[in-house]
């Protein structure tokens, strides 16, 4: 029994869309990231660039240099991407597709999902629940399909999705020749059909084709469904001939829904093209949805082999495009066709006619094709190394008389791309997203310098391409009518030139934001980070008390030129620039303040707004720390601050002994200085000097009251009493701080509050205050006699909170105990949110948003609701109860910070110290801060620490940090840095001198071998030469990251697995040395025989190269051995130190011998090529995995020298990769395949089925979603609470077998995924294994799943008789944060536990203890 939990989410982009999804004047982007959608909004911002010449046209990538002479500098208009919501779905997206419904909740367009085994979903935008919903479901997998009985299964076939550009209809193409039709309804579907046709008719003409529909003909349509029945079509009843479909495209330019399809009556093959030549048809058939019937328009027939796509292209050219992997052809409405040839490879498979451009010697296959310009036409080509082409079409008229491509240069950001794209989404005014699957996704802006325009451009577009000028997106919003037009208007089409002479345009691209990625992972590696790496060389940090992890996890990422490796860190571990002990510190805080200007003084409009920037970005000059004293009082010590150094000062007249310090700010513009005690507030300027003493006294009886908390937001400071009584006071222009007389919050008792300023919510403050009772008001400073917003459900923490929101029926509300209301984001895009903590220190946030959208006049409460955000992180388990003793009376934790790093973040105190951090295109992430408890922290701005932070941790450590910089936090919730090594990395290791071992490969030409049997090899007289792959081996040093030995090795050889293995290298004093094997395959063709080698290398010291210390480490061969086969994998075996290898067919154990020869003391022959091959450590028991038979489960024996096999799984098992799973006395196997399927085995020779141990007996089965790479175990520090709600004394209690012994530790298994995902499989013991599945059997039938799926079916495997039965899902288990506190209370009773013992078992299976 296991639990299977993603740790980071996918990033593999695989299909994007361009639509109005939020609002019907909404520019928005839609991302499919596998299993995961995500909703984005364009920002425009304004960057500045050096311009390499004089030419204003030219367009200059943004440049990170130093200033040169004379440079030319312009401001140039950047978009971002901003998110706006993220959905993880029980299903993996195939193809999505834009769909104009007449009647949508946001009035915008909806959206179509299709996912594998023939699923549909409807969804669109709904604005009162700021969220998706689901219009309908449709899926088609339980089809009475009729087919051959050798016809491929549905999984196996190619299935996708394609809609009519007019959204008449829908099609959806799955198994092997089956068409599902959707249809939507129209407006005026009865009375006025084909009176209006948006794709044709101007869109002045839509008004008046709805007033001549009858009176309730549209409110009827509200009340329908917007599509009508769907119906399946083979395609052999459209035509016979359709028997080998390729691929097909609805057509615009129709009035009824029109679509290309290529196919053929045979299956076509490179290996039979002299017989099969041209042998693909494109033929148009147009439908009657009504009849359910075709009519064929045209057909073109000759159509080369190799074409696999249909692209429609709207107006001015119009038709579509056939794109193969060498050549490009376009077909007209009337059959007319024109061809490109793009190598040389097209004259010799085709025979159709076509244009010749072989010199651009292009490789076509896996390009993305999408329109670029709406006005000329032209289409941009992705290659699939990352290259940028621009497809020119020459007109006659309105018709196409010829294609010209052109390549990009990389002066011209030909090259900002640096691998292949899955998808293109045109976002229109000169932005294009390219989203991939092997790297980073990128948004690109363009711009061209055309010779002639037929069409006056407008002013505004010339304001859009003006880099000179700046402009708000929001000024934009209005202009936007022309935007999804698609460029059909009768007008636009006048665009095109009639001659056709114009010159060539030439384009001009940069980069303007990205989606990190962690896609492809190939492998991961756990190694020492470079903290914990002993060093011999002094520095000045050694002094340093390191707090990072002594293990960092590290993934080869990327592909091709994009690819690299990426550090990751569950925790973020600080950049200490200073440490020193401050004994018995109990907080701290940073000050920075400026003296007033001088009466008489009146500053320039310029002036001030300089000074208001100089003002922000000052320099602390204070640290004012709060000790406790001697006498059991506490004390307060202010340090002058000089860089990083700190020196007490006794200047001023600041409040020092016997000064129980609870906060420390600023008010009137940085001038005053407050420091609020125990019972009072002290004034003071920005010399320290007393200016005022605010006492805090009861106004009926004058007794003294203490101060628990306080809020500053400039020039008001809200102070809250211990007899729930809030004070609010405000500081004039000539700093006096005085009282701010409301009725309406002395009438109420309160628990917390704080102040908020913004220019999101207006030019003045709000105050956010949180009841005794657990009510939310919101008091706008223009009348605090009366809450502007009330809210009384916010302790049921609902995953909606509106103003009457009320609970189903009385349940125990959450203890609550602080809100903080901050700004969350970097410089990009920061936006308020709300932040509650309970009495378990559980961290939640609310977004705000407003239904109905208020106007920019109203106040920032009109409409305000609130969403509940969806975050997975549980606060630790603290041992240290003095932590809580020191810090009695401090209620607040929550602390907003204005810039760290870049981020406008949260910072929770405590026990469990955490950020809060978001990206602009990512959701919030609390990330903790490793180390022990924080007492407190504060920012810490200097010219020797900018951006940085100070805190105090419980050993009463003062440190002075910074984030690490290159590092990004809210994509993934790890911090993760990348470093690009600019080749494809398939295998490495981490080795103990300090150092990664990477196996890369570079790209080379293939030339026929010489060989005496095939003579006419020697006539090849080709240039366009295929591509094969030259390993090198290269060593990454931690420190800097940087590369500091390559080995290349000979041409065709390939690397395919790199293991640092303890080899025994004497046989004598039997010495042991890390050593680096390497296994490679020579590839030279299919007609020659596939060789290997075997690579045996030691990590050496050297003489450093000068001004490079870190390159005093080399790689020396050892041991180089050329092997019949491929040698697949390496891995260590025994206690002698040995070595087991897989070369080709044999699995054989081999020593290192003193003469640097292999010795080979044992085999086993396995038939196949093994894929997989790992020891349990030390115990000479392996697992052997490979494509084909399965997986075996062998042992290993010295006393004598032989392998034995044990167990094997079934056959026909395509094993990707494979590890062994131990938990107490069992042992469990666990197998991920390529159906994306993860299976648990278990040996167990005990149990009658296993035939003594001869069958490995399979367990369950469960679906990932996620195609596997690689997977590594791994050990916890944490473990299971063994408790399952009953009294295991009890005499009678029944004995558990599989319960663990409590001396052994947890392991997990670590899995990773060429979407980018990194998954967690964990085993359970019984107890937890009932309660977990309870639970999450509780959060299925409770929580929402967007797109309608159903989580149990995405998980389980039909052809499996037990489904996923013995495996968790923990991906719904980390939903627990998304249900209210009735909600909770409801599913603890269900499970029968305490809610203590959930979040023990979420903690340790969301990885809490892996210590990296």
């Amino acid at each position: 029994m296991q639990c299977y939990t993603e740790l980071t989410p996918p990033t593999s982009v695989t299909h994007a869309i361009n639509l109005p999804f939020l609002a019907p004047k909404a520019n928005n982007l839609i991302v499919a990231k596998a299993s995961l959608l995500q909703i984005f909004e364009l920002k425009s911002t304004i960057t500045e660039v050096i311009s390499a010449s004089n030419d204003d046209s030219q367009v200059s990538p943004i440049l990170e240099t130093e200033t040169v002479d004379i440079p030319l500098q312009r401001t140039e208009h950047t978009s971002r991407l901003v998110l706006v919501g993220e959905y993880p779905l029980s299903g993996t997206v195939t193809s999505i597709a834009r769909i104009k419904l007449l009647d949508t909740k946001s009035g915008a367009e909806a959206l179509l999902i299709a996912f594998r085994d023939a699923k549909l979903s409807l969804v669109e935008w709904d604005s009162e629940l700021h969220s998706l919903n689901t219009i309908s479901i449709h899926y088609y997998e339980g089809q009475n399909l009729s087919g051959a009985p050798w016809s491929p299964d549905l999984d196996n076939c190619y299935n996708f999705l394609t809609a009519d550009p007019s959204s008449r209809c829908a099609a959806l193409k799955f198994g092997a020749r089956n068409l599902a039709i959707l249809p939507f309804r129209q407006v005026g579907d009865d009375l006025v059909e084909g009176e209006y046709e948006p794709d044709l008719d101007d869109a002045m003409d839509m008004p008046s084709a709805i007033s001549k529909a009858s009176n309730g003909s549209v409110n009827k349509a509200k009340n329908q469904t917007p599509y009508t029945s769907s119906f399946v079509l083979p395609l052999t009843a459209l035509d016979p001939a359709l028997t080998n479909p390729v691929h097909l495209a609805f057509l615009h330019e129709y009035r009824e829904p029109t679509f290309g399809i290529i196919s053929s009556s045979k299956a076509p093959a490179a290996s039979l093209l002299n017989e099969r030549k041209d042998l693909l048809t494109y033929t148009v058939f147009t439908l009657d949805l009504e009849q359910k019937a075709s009519t064929t328009l045209l057909s073109v027939s000759g159509i080369p082999y190799d074409v696999s796509k249909v692209v429609p292209l709207p107006l001015p050219v119009g038709g579509a495009l056939l794109m193969g992997g060498n050549e490009i052809i376009h077909v007209d409405q009337a059959g007319k066709t024109n061809a490109v040839a793009v190598n040389e490879f097209a004259r010799t498979c085709t025979s159709f006619p076509m244009a010749d451009q072989s010199d651009l010697s292009l490789r076509l296959e896996g390009c993305i094709v999408e329109q670029l310009s709406a006005d000329t036409g032209d289409v941009l080509i992705v290659l699939n190394n990352g290259d940028l082409m621009i497809l020119n079409f020459i007109m006659d008229g309105r018709s196409v008389s010829g294609m010209a491509l052109q390549r990009v240069s990389e002066e011209r950001g030909g090259r900002s791309i640096k691998c292949g794209a899955s998808c293109a989404a045109n976002l229109g005014r000169g932005r294009i997203f390219v989203g991939s699957e092997d790297g980073e996704s990128v948004l690109l802006g363009w711009t061209s310098n055309m010779a002639q325009l037929s069409r006056k451009r407008s002013h505004v577009d010339l304001l859009a391409d003006d880099g000179e000028l700046s402009f708000d997106e929001e000024d934009l919003e209005d202009l936007d009518d022309d935007l999804y037009d698609n460029s059909n208007s009768p007008v636009k089409q006048s665009a095109v030139s009639p001659s056709g002479t114009s010159a060539p345009r030439s384009y001009h691209f940069r980069v303007h934001d990205m989606l990190a990625s962690l896609a492809l992972i190939k492998d991961v590696a756990l190694g020492a980070s470079a903290a914990s790496v002993p060093s011999k060389k002094s520095e000045p940090n050694e002094a340093l008390t390191q707090i990072s992890a002594t293990m960092e996890l590290v993934a080869s990422t990327g592909k091709g030129a994009a690819g690299g490796v990426t550090i990751l860190k569950s925790e973020i571990d600080p950049r200490i620039l200073k440490q020193a002990n401050i004994s018995s510190a109990r907080s701290l805080w940073s000050v920075h303040a400026k003296k007033p200007v001088p009466k008489g003084l009146v500053p320039s409009g310029a002036e001030d707004s300089e000074a208001n920037i100089a003002a922000d970005a000052e320099d602390d000059q204070y640290l004012i720390v709060c000790k406790a004293g001697q006498n059991g009082n506490e004390d307060t010590v202010v340090y002058q601050i000089n860089g990083t150094d700190i020196e007490e000062t006794p200047a001023g007249e600041f409040e020092r002994e016997d000064a129980s310090t609870m906060d420390v700010g600023i008010l009137a513009s940085g001038t005053r200085i407050v420091q609020v005690l125990r019972s009072e507030i002290r004034i003071y300027d920005s010399d320290l000097g007393l200016a005022q003493i605010i006492p805090m006294e009861d106004e009926e009886t004058g007794a003294e009251l203490r101060i628990t908390n306080t809020s500053f937001a400039d020039p008001y400071l809200l102070v809250l009493r211990d007899d729930s009584s809030v004070r609010i006071f405000q500081a004039d222009p000539a700093g006096e701080v005085e009282e701010i007389e409301s009725e309406g919050l002395s009438s109420t008792q309160w628990l917390s509050g704080c102040l908020y300023k913004s220019p999101a919510v207006g030019e003045t403050p709000l105050a956010f205050l949180l009841t005794v009772e657990g009510g939310f008001r919101i008091f706008d400073f223009s009348n605090l006699d009366k809450p502007s917003y009330i809210a009384e459900g916010l302790g049921f923490l609902p995953p909606t909170l509106t103003v009457d929101y009320a609970p189903r029926r009385s349940s125990a509300r959450a203890t609550l105990t602080e809100i903080l209301v901050a700004d969350l984001g970097d410089k990009i895009s920061k936006s308020p949110h709300l932040f509650i903590r309970t009495a378990s220190d559980d961290l939640n946030i609310y977004q705000p948003y407003h239904y109905p959208l208020r106007d920019g006049s109203a106040s920032f409460t009109t409409n305000l609701r609130w969403l509940k955000l969806s975050q997975m992180h549980l606060p630790k388990y603290s041992n240290e109860p003095a932590m809580d003793l020191e810090d009695a009376g401090r209620e607040s934790t929550l602390k907003p910070l204005s810039n760290i790093g870049g981020y406008s973040t949260v910072f929770q105190r405590g026990s469990s110290p955490c950020f809060v951090l978001k990206e602009a295109s990512s959701a919030p992430k609390v990330m903790s801060l490793r180390g022990k408890a924080v007492k407190g922290l504060t920012r810490f701005q200097t010219d020797h620490c900018e951006r940085g932070f100070a805190y105090i941790d419980a050993d009463d450590i003062l440190r002075i940090c910074q984030l690490p910089s290159n590092c990004r936090y809210g994509d993934l919730g790890w911090a993760a840095r990348k470093i690009c090594i600019g080749q494809e990395v398939h295998a490495l290791d981490y080795h103990p001198k300090g150092v990664y071992v990477l196996g890369t490969g570079q790209m080379v030409d293939f030339n026929l071998p010489e060989d005496s049997y095939h003579y006419e090899w020697a006539r090849e007289d080709t240039t366009f030469k295929p591509q094969v792959e030259q390993g090198i081996i290269k060593l990454l040093h931690t420190g800097t990251w940087s590369i500091i030995d390559s080995h290349e090795l000979d041409p065709y050889e390939v690397i395919l697995c790199v293991k640092t293995l303890n080899l025994e290298v004497s046989e004598n004093t039997h010495e042991r040395k890390p050593l680096v094997a390497v296994g490679t395959a020579i590839v030279r063709g299919e007609d020659l025989a596939t060789k290997g080698c075997i690579y045996i290398f030691e990590v050496i010291t050297v003489v450093p190269e000068p001004g490079r210390p870190e390159t005093n480490r080399k790689l020396r061969l050892i041991v180089k051995e050329e092997v019949k086969g491929a040698v697949t994998a390496v891995s260590e075996v025994g206690s002698q130190g040995f070595m087991i290898m897989a070369q080709g067919q044999k699995c054989m154990v081999r020593g290192l011998k003193e003469d640097g020869t292999l010795l080979p003391v044992a085999f086993l022959d396995m038939q196949c090529y093994v894929s997989v091959l790992k020891e349990l450590n030390n115990t000479g028991m392996l697992l052997m995995g490979d494509a084909f038979k399965g997986l075996w489960f062998t042992g290993y024996t010295e006393e004598p020298y032989k392998m034995i096999i044990f167990g094997k799984g079934r056959s026909n098992m395509e094993v990707i990769t494979a590890d062994f799973l131990p938990y107490g006395k069992q042992l469990h196997i666990i197998i991920a395949d390529a159906d994306c399927n993860l299976h648990v085995l278990q040996f167990d020779p005990e149990h009658p089925k296993s035939l003594s141990g001869q069958r490995l007996l399979h367990k369950s089965t469960f679906h990932t979603g996620h195609f596997p790479t690689t997977m590594m175990m791994l050990r916890s520090t944490l473990s299971l609470v063994e408790t399952d709600g009953f009294d295991s004394s009890s005499p009678n209690a029944m004995e558990v077998d599989n319960a663990p012994p409590s001396n052994q530790p947890l392991h997990h298994l670590l899995l990773a995924s060429q979407s980018g995902t990194l998954a967690l499989l964990t085993p359970l013991s019984e107890p937890s294994y009932r309660r977990l599945s309870a639970l999450a059997t509780f959060l299925t039938n409770n929580l929402e799943h967007p797109c309608g799926l159903n989580p149990r079916a995405y998980r389980a495997v039909e052809s499996e008789g037990f489904g996923s039965r013995g495996t968790v899902d923990g991906g719904m288990l980390r939903r627990w944060g998304e249900l209210g506190s009735q909600r909770r209370s409801e599913a603890c009773s269900k499970v029968g536990i305490e809610e203590w013992v959930l979040r023990s078992d979420l903690e340790v299976v969301a990885g809490g203890g892996l210590g990296f």
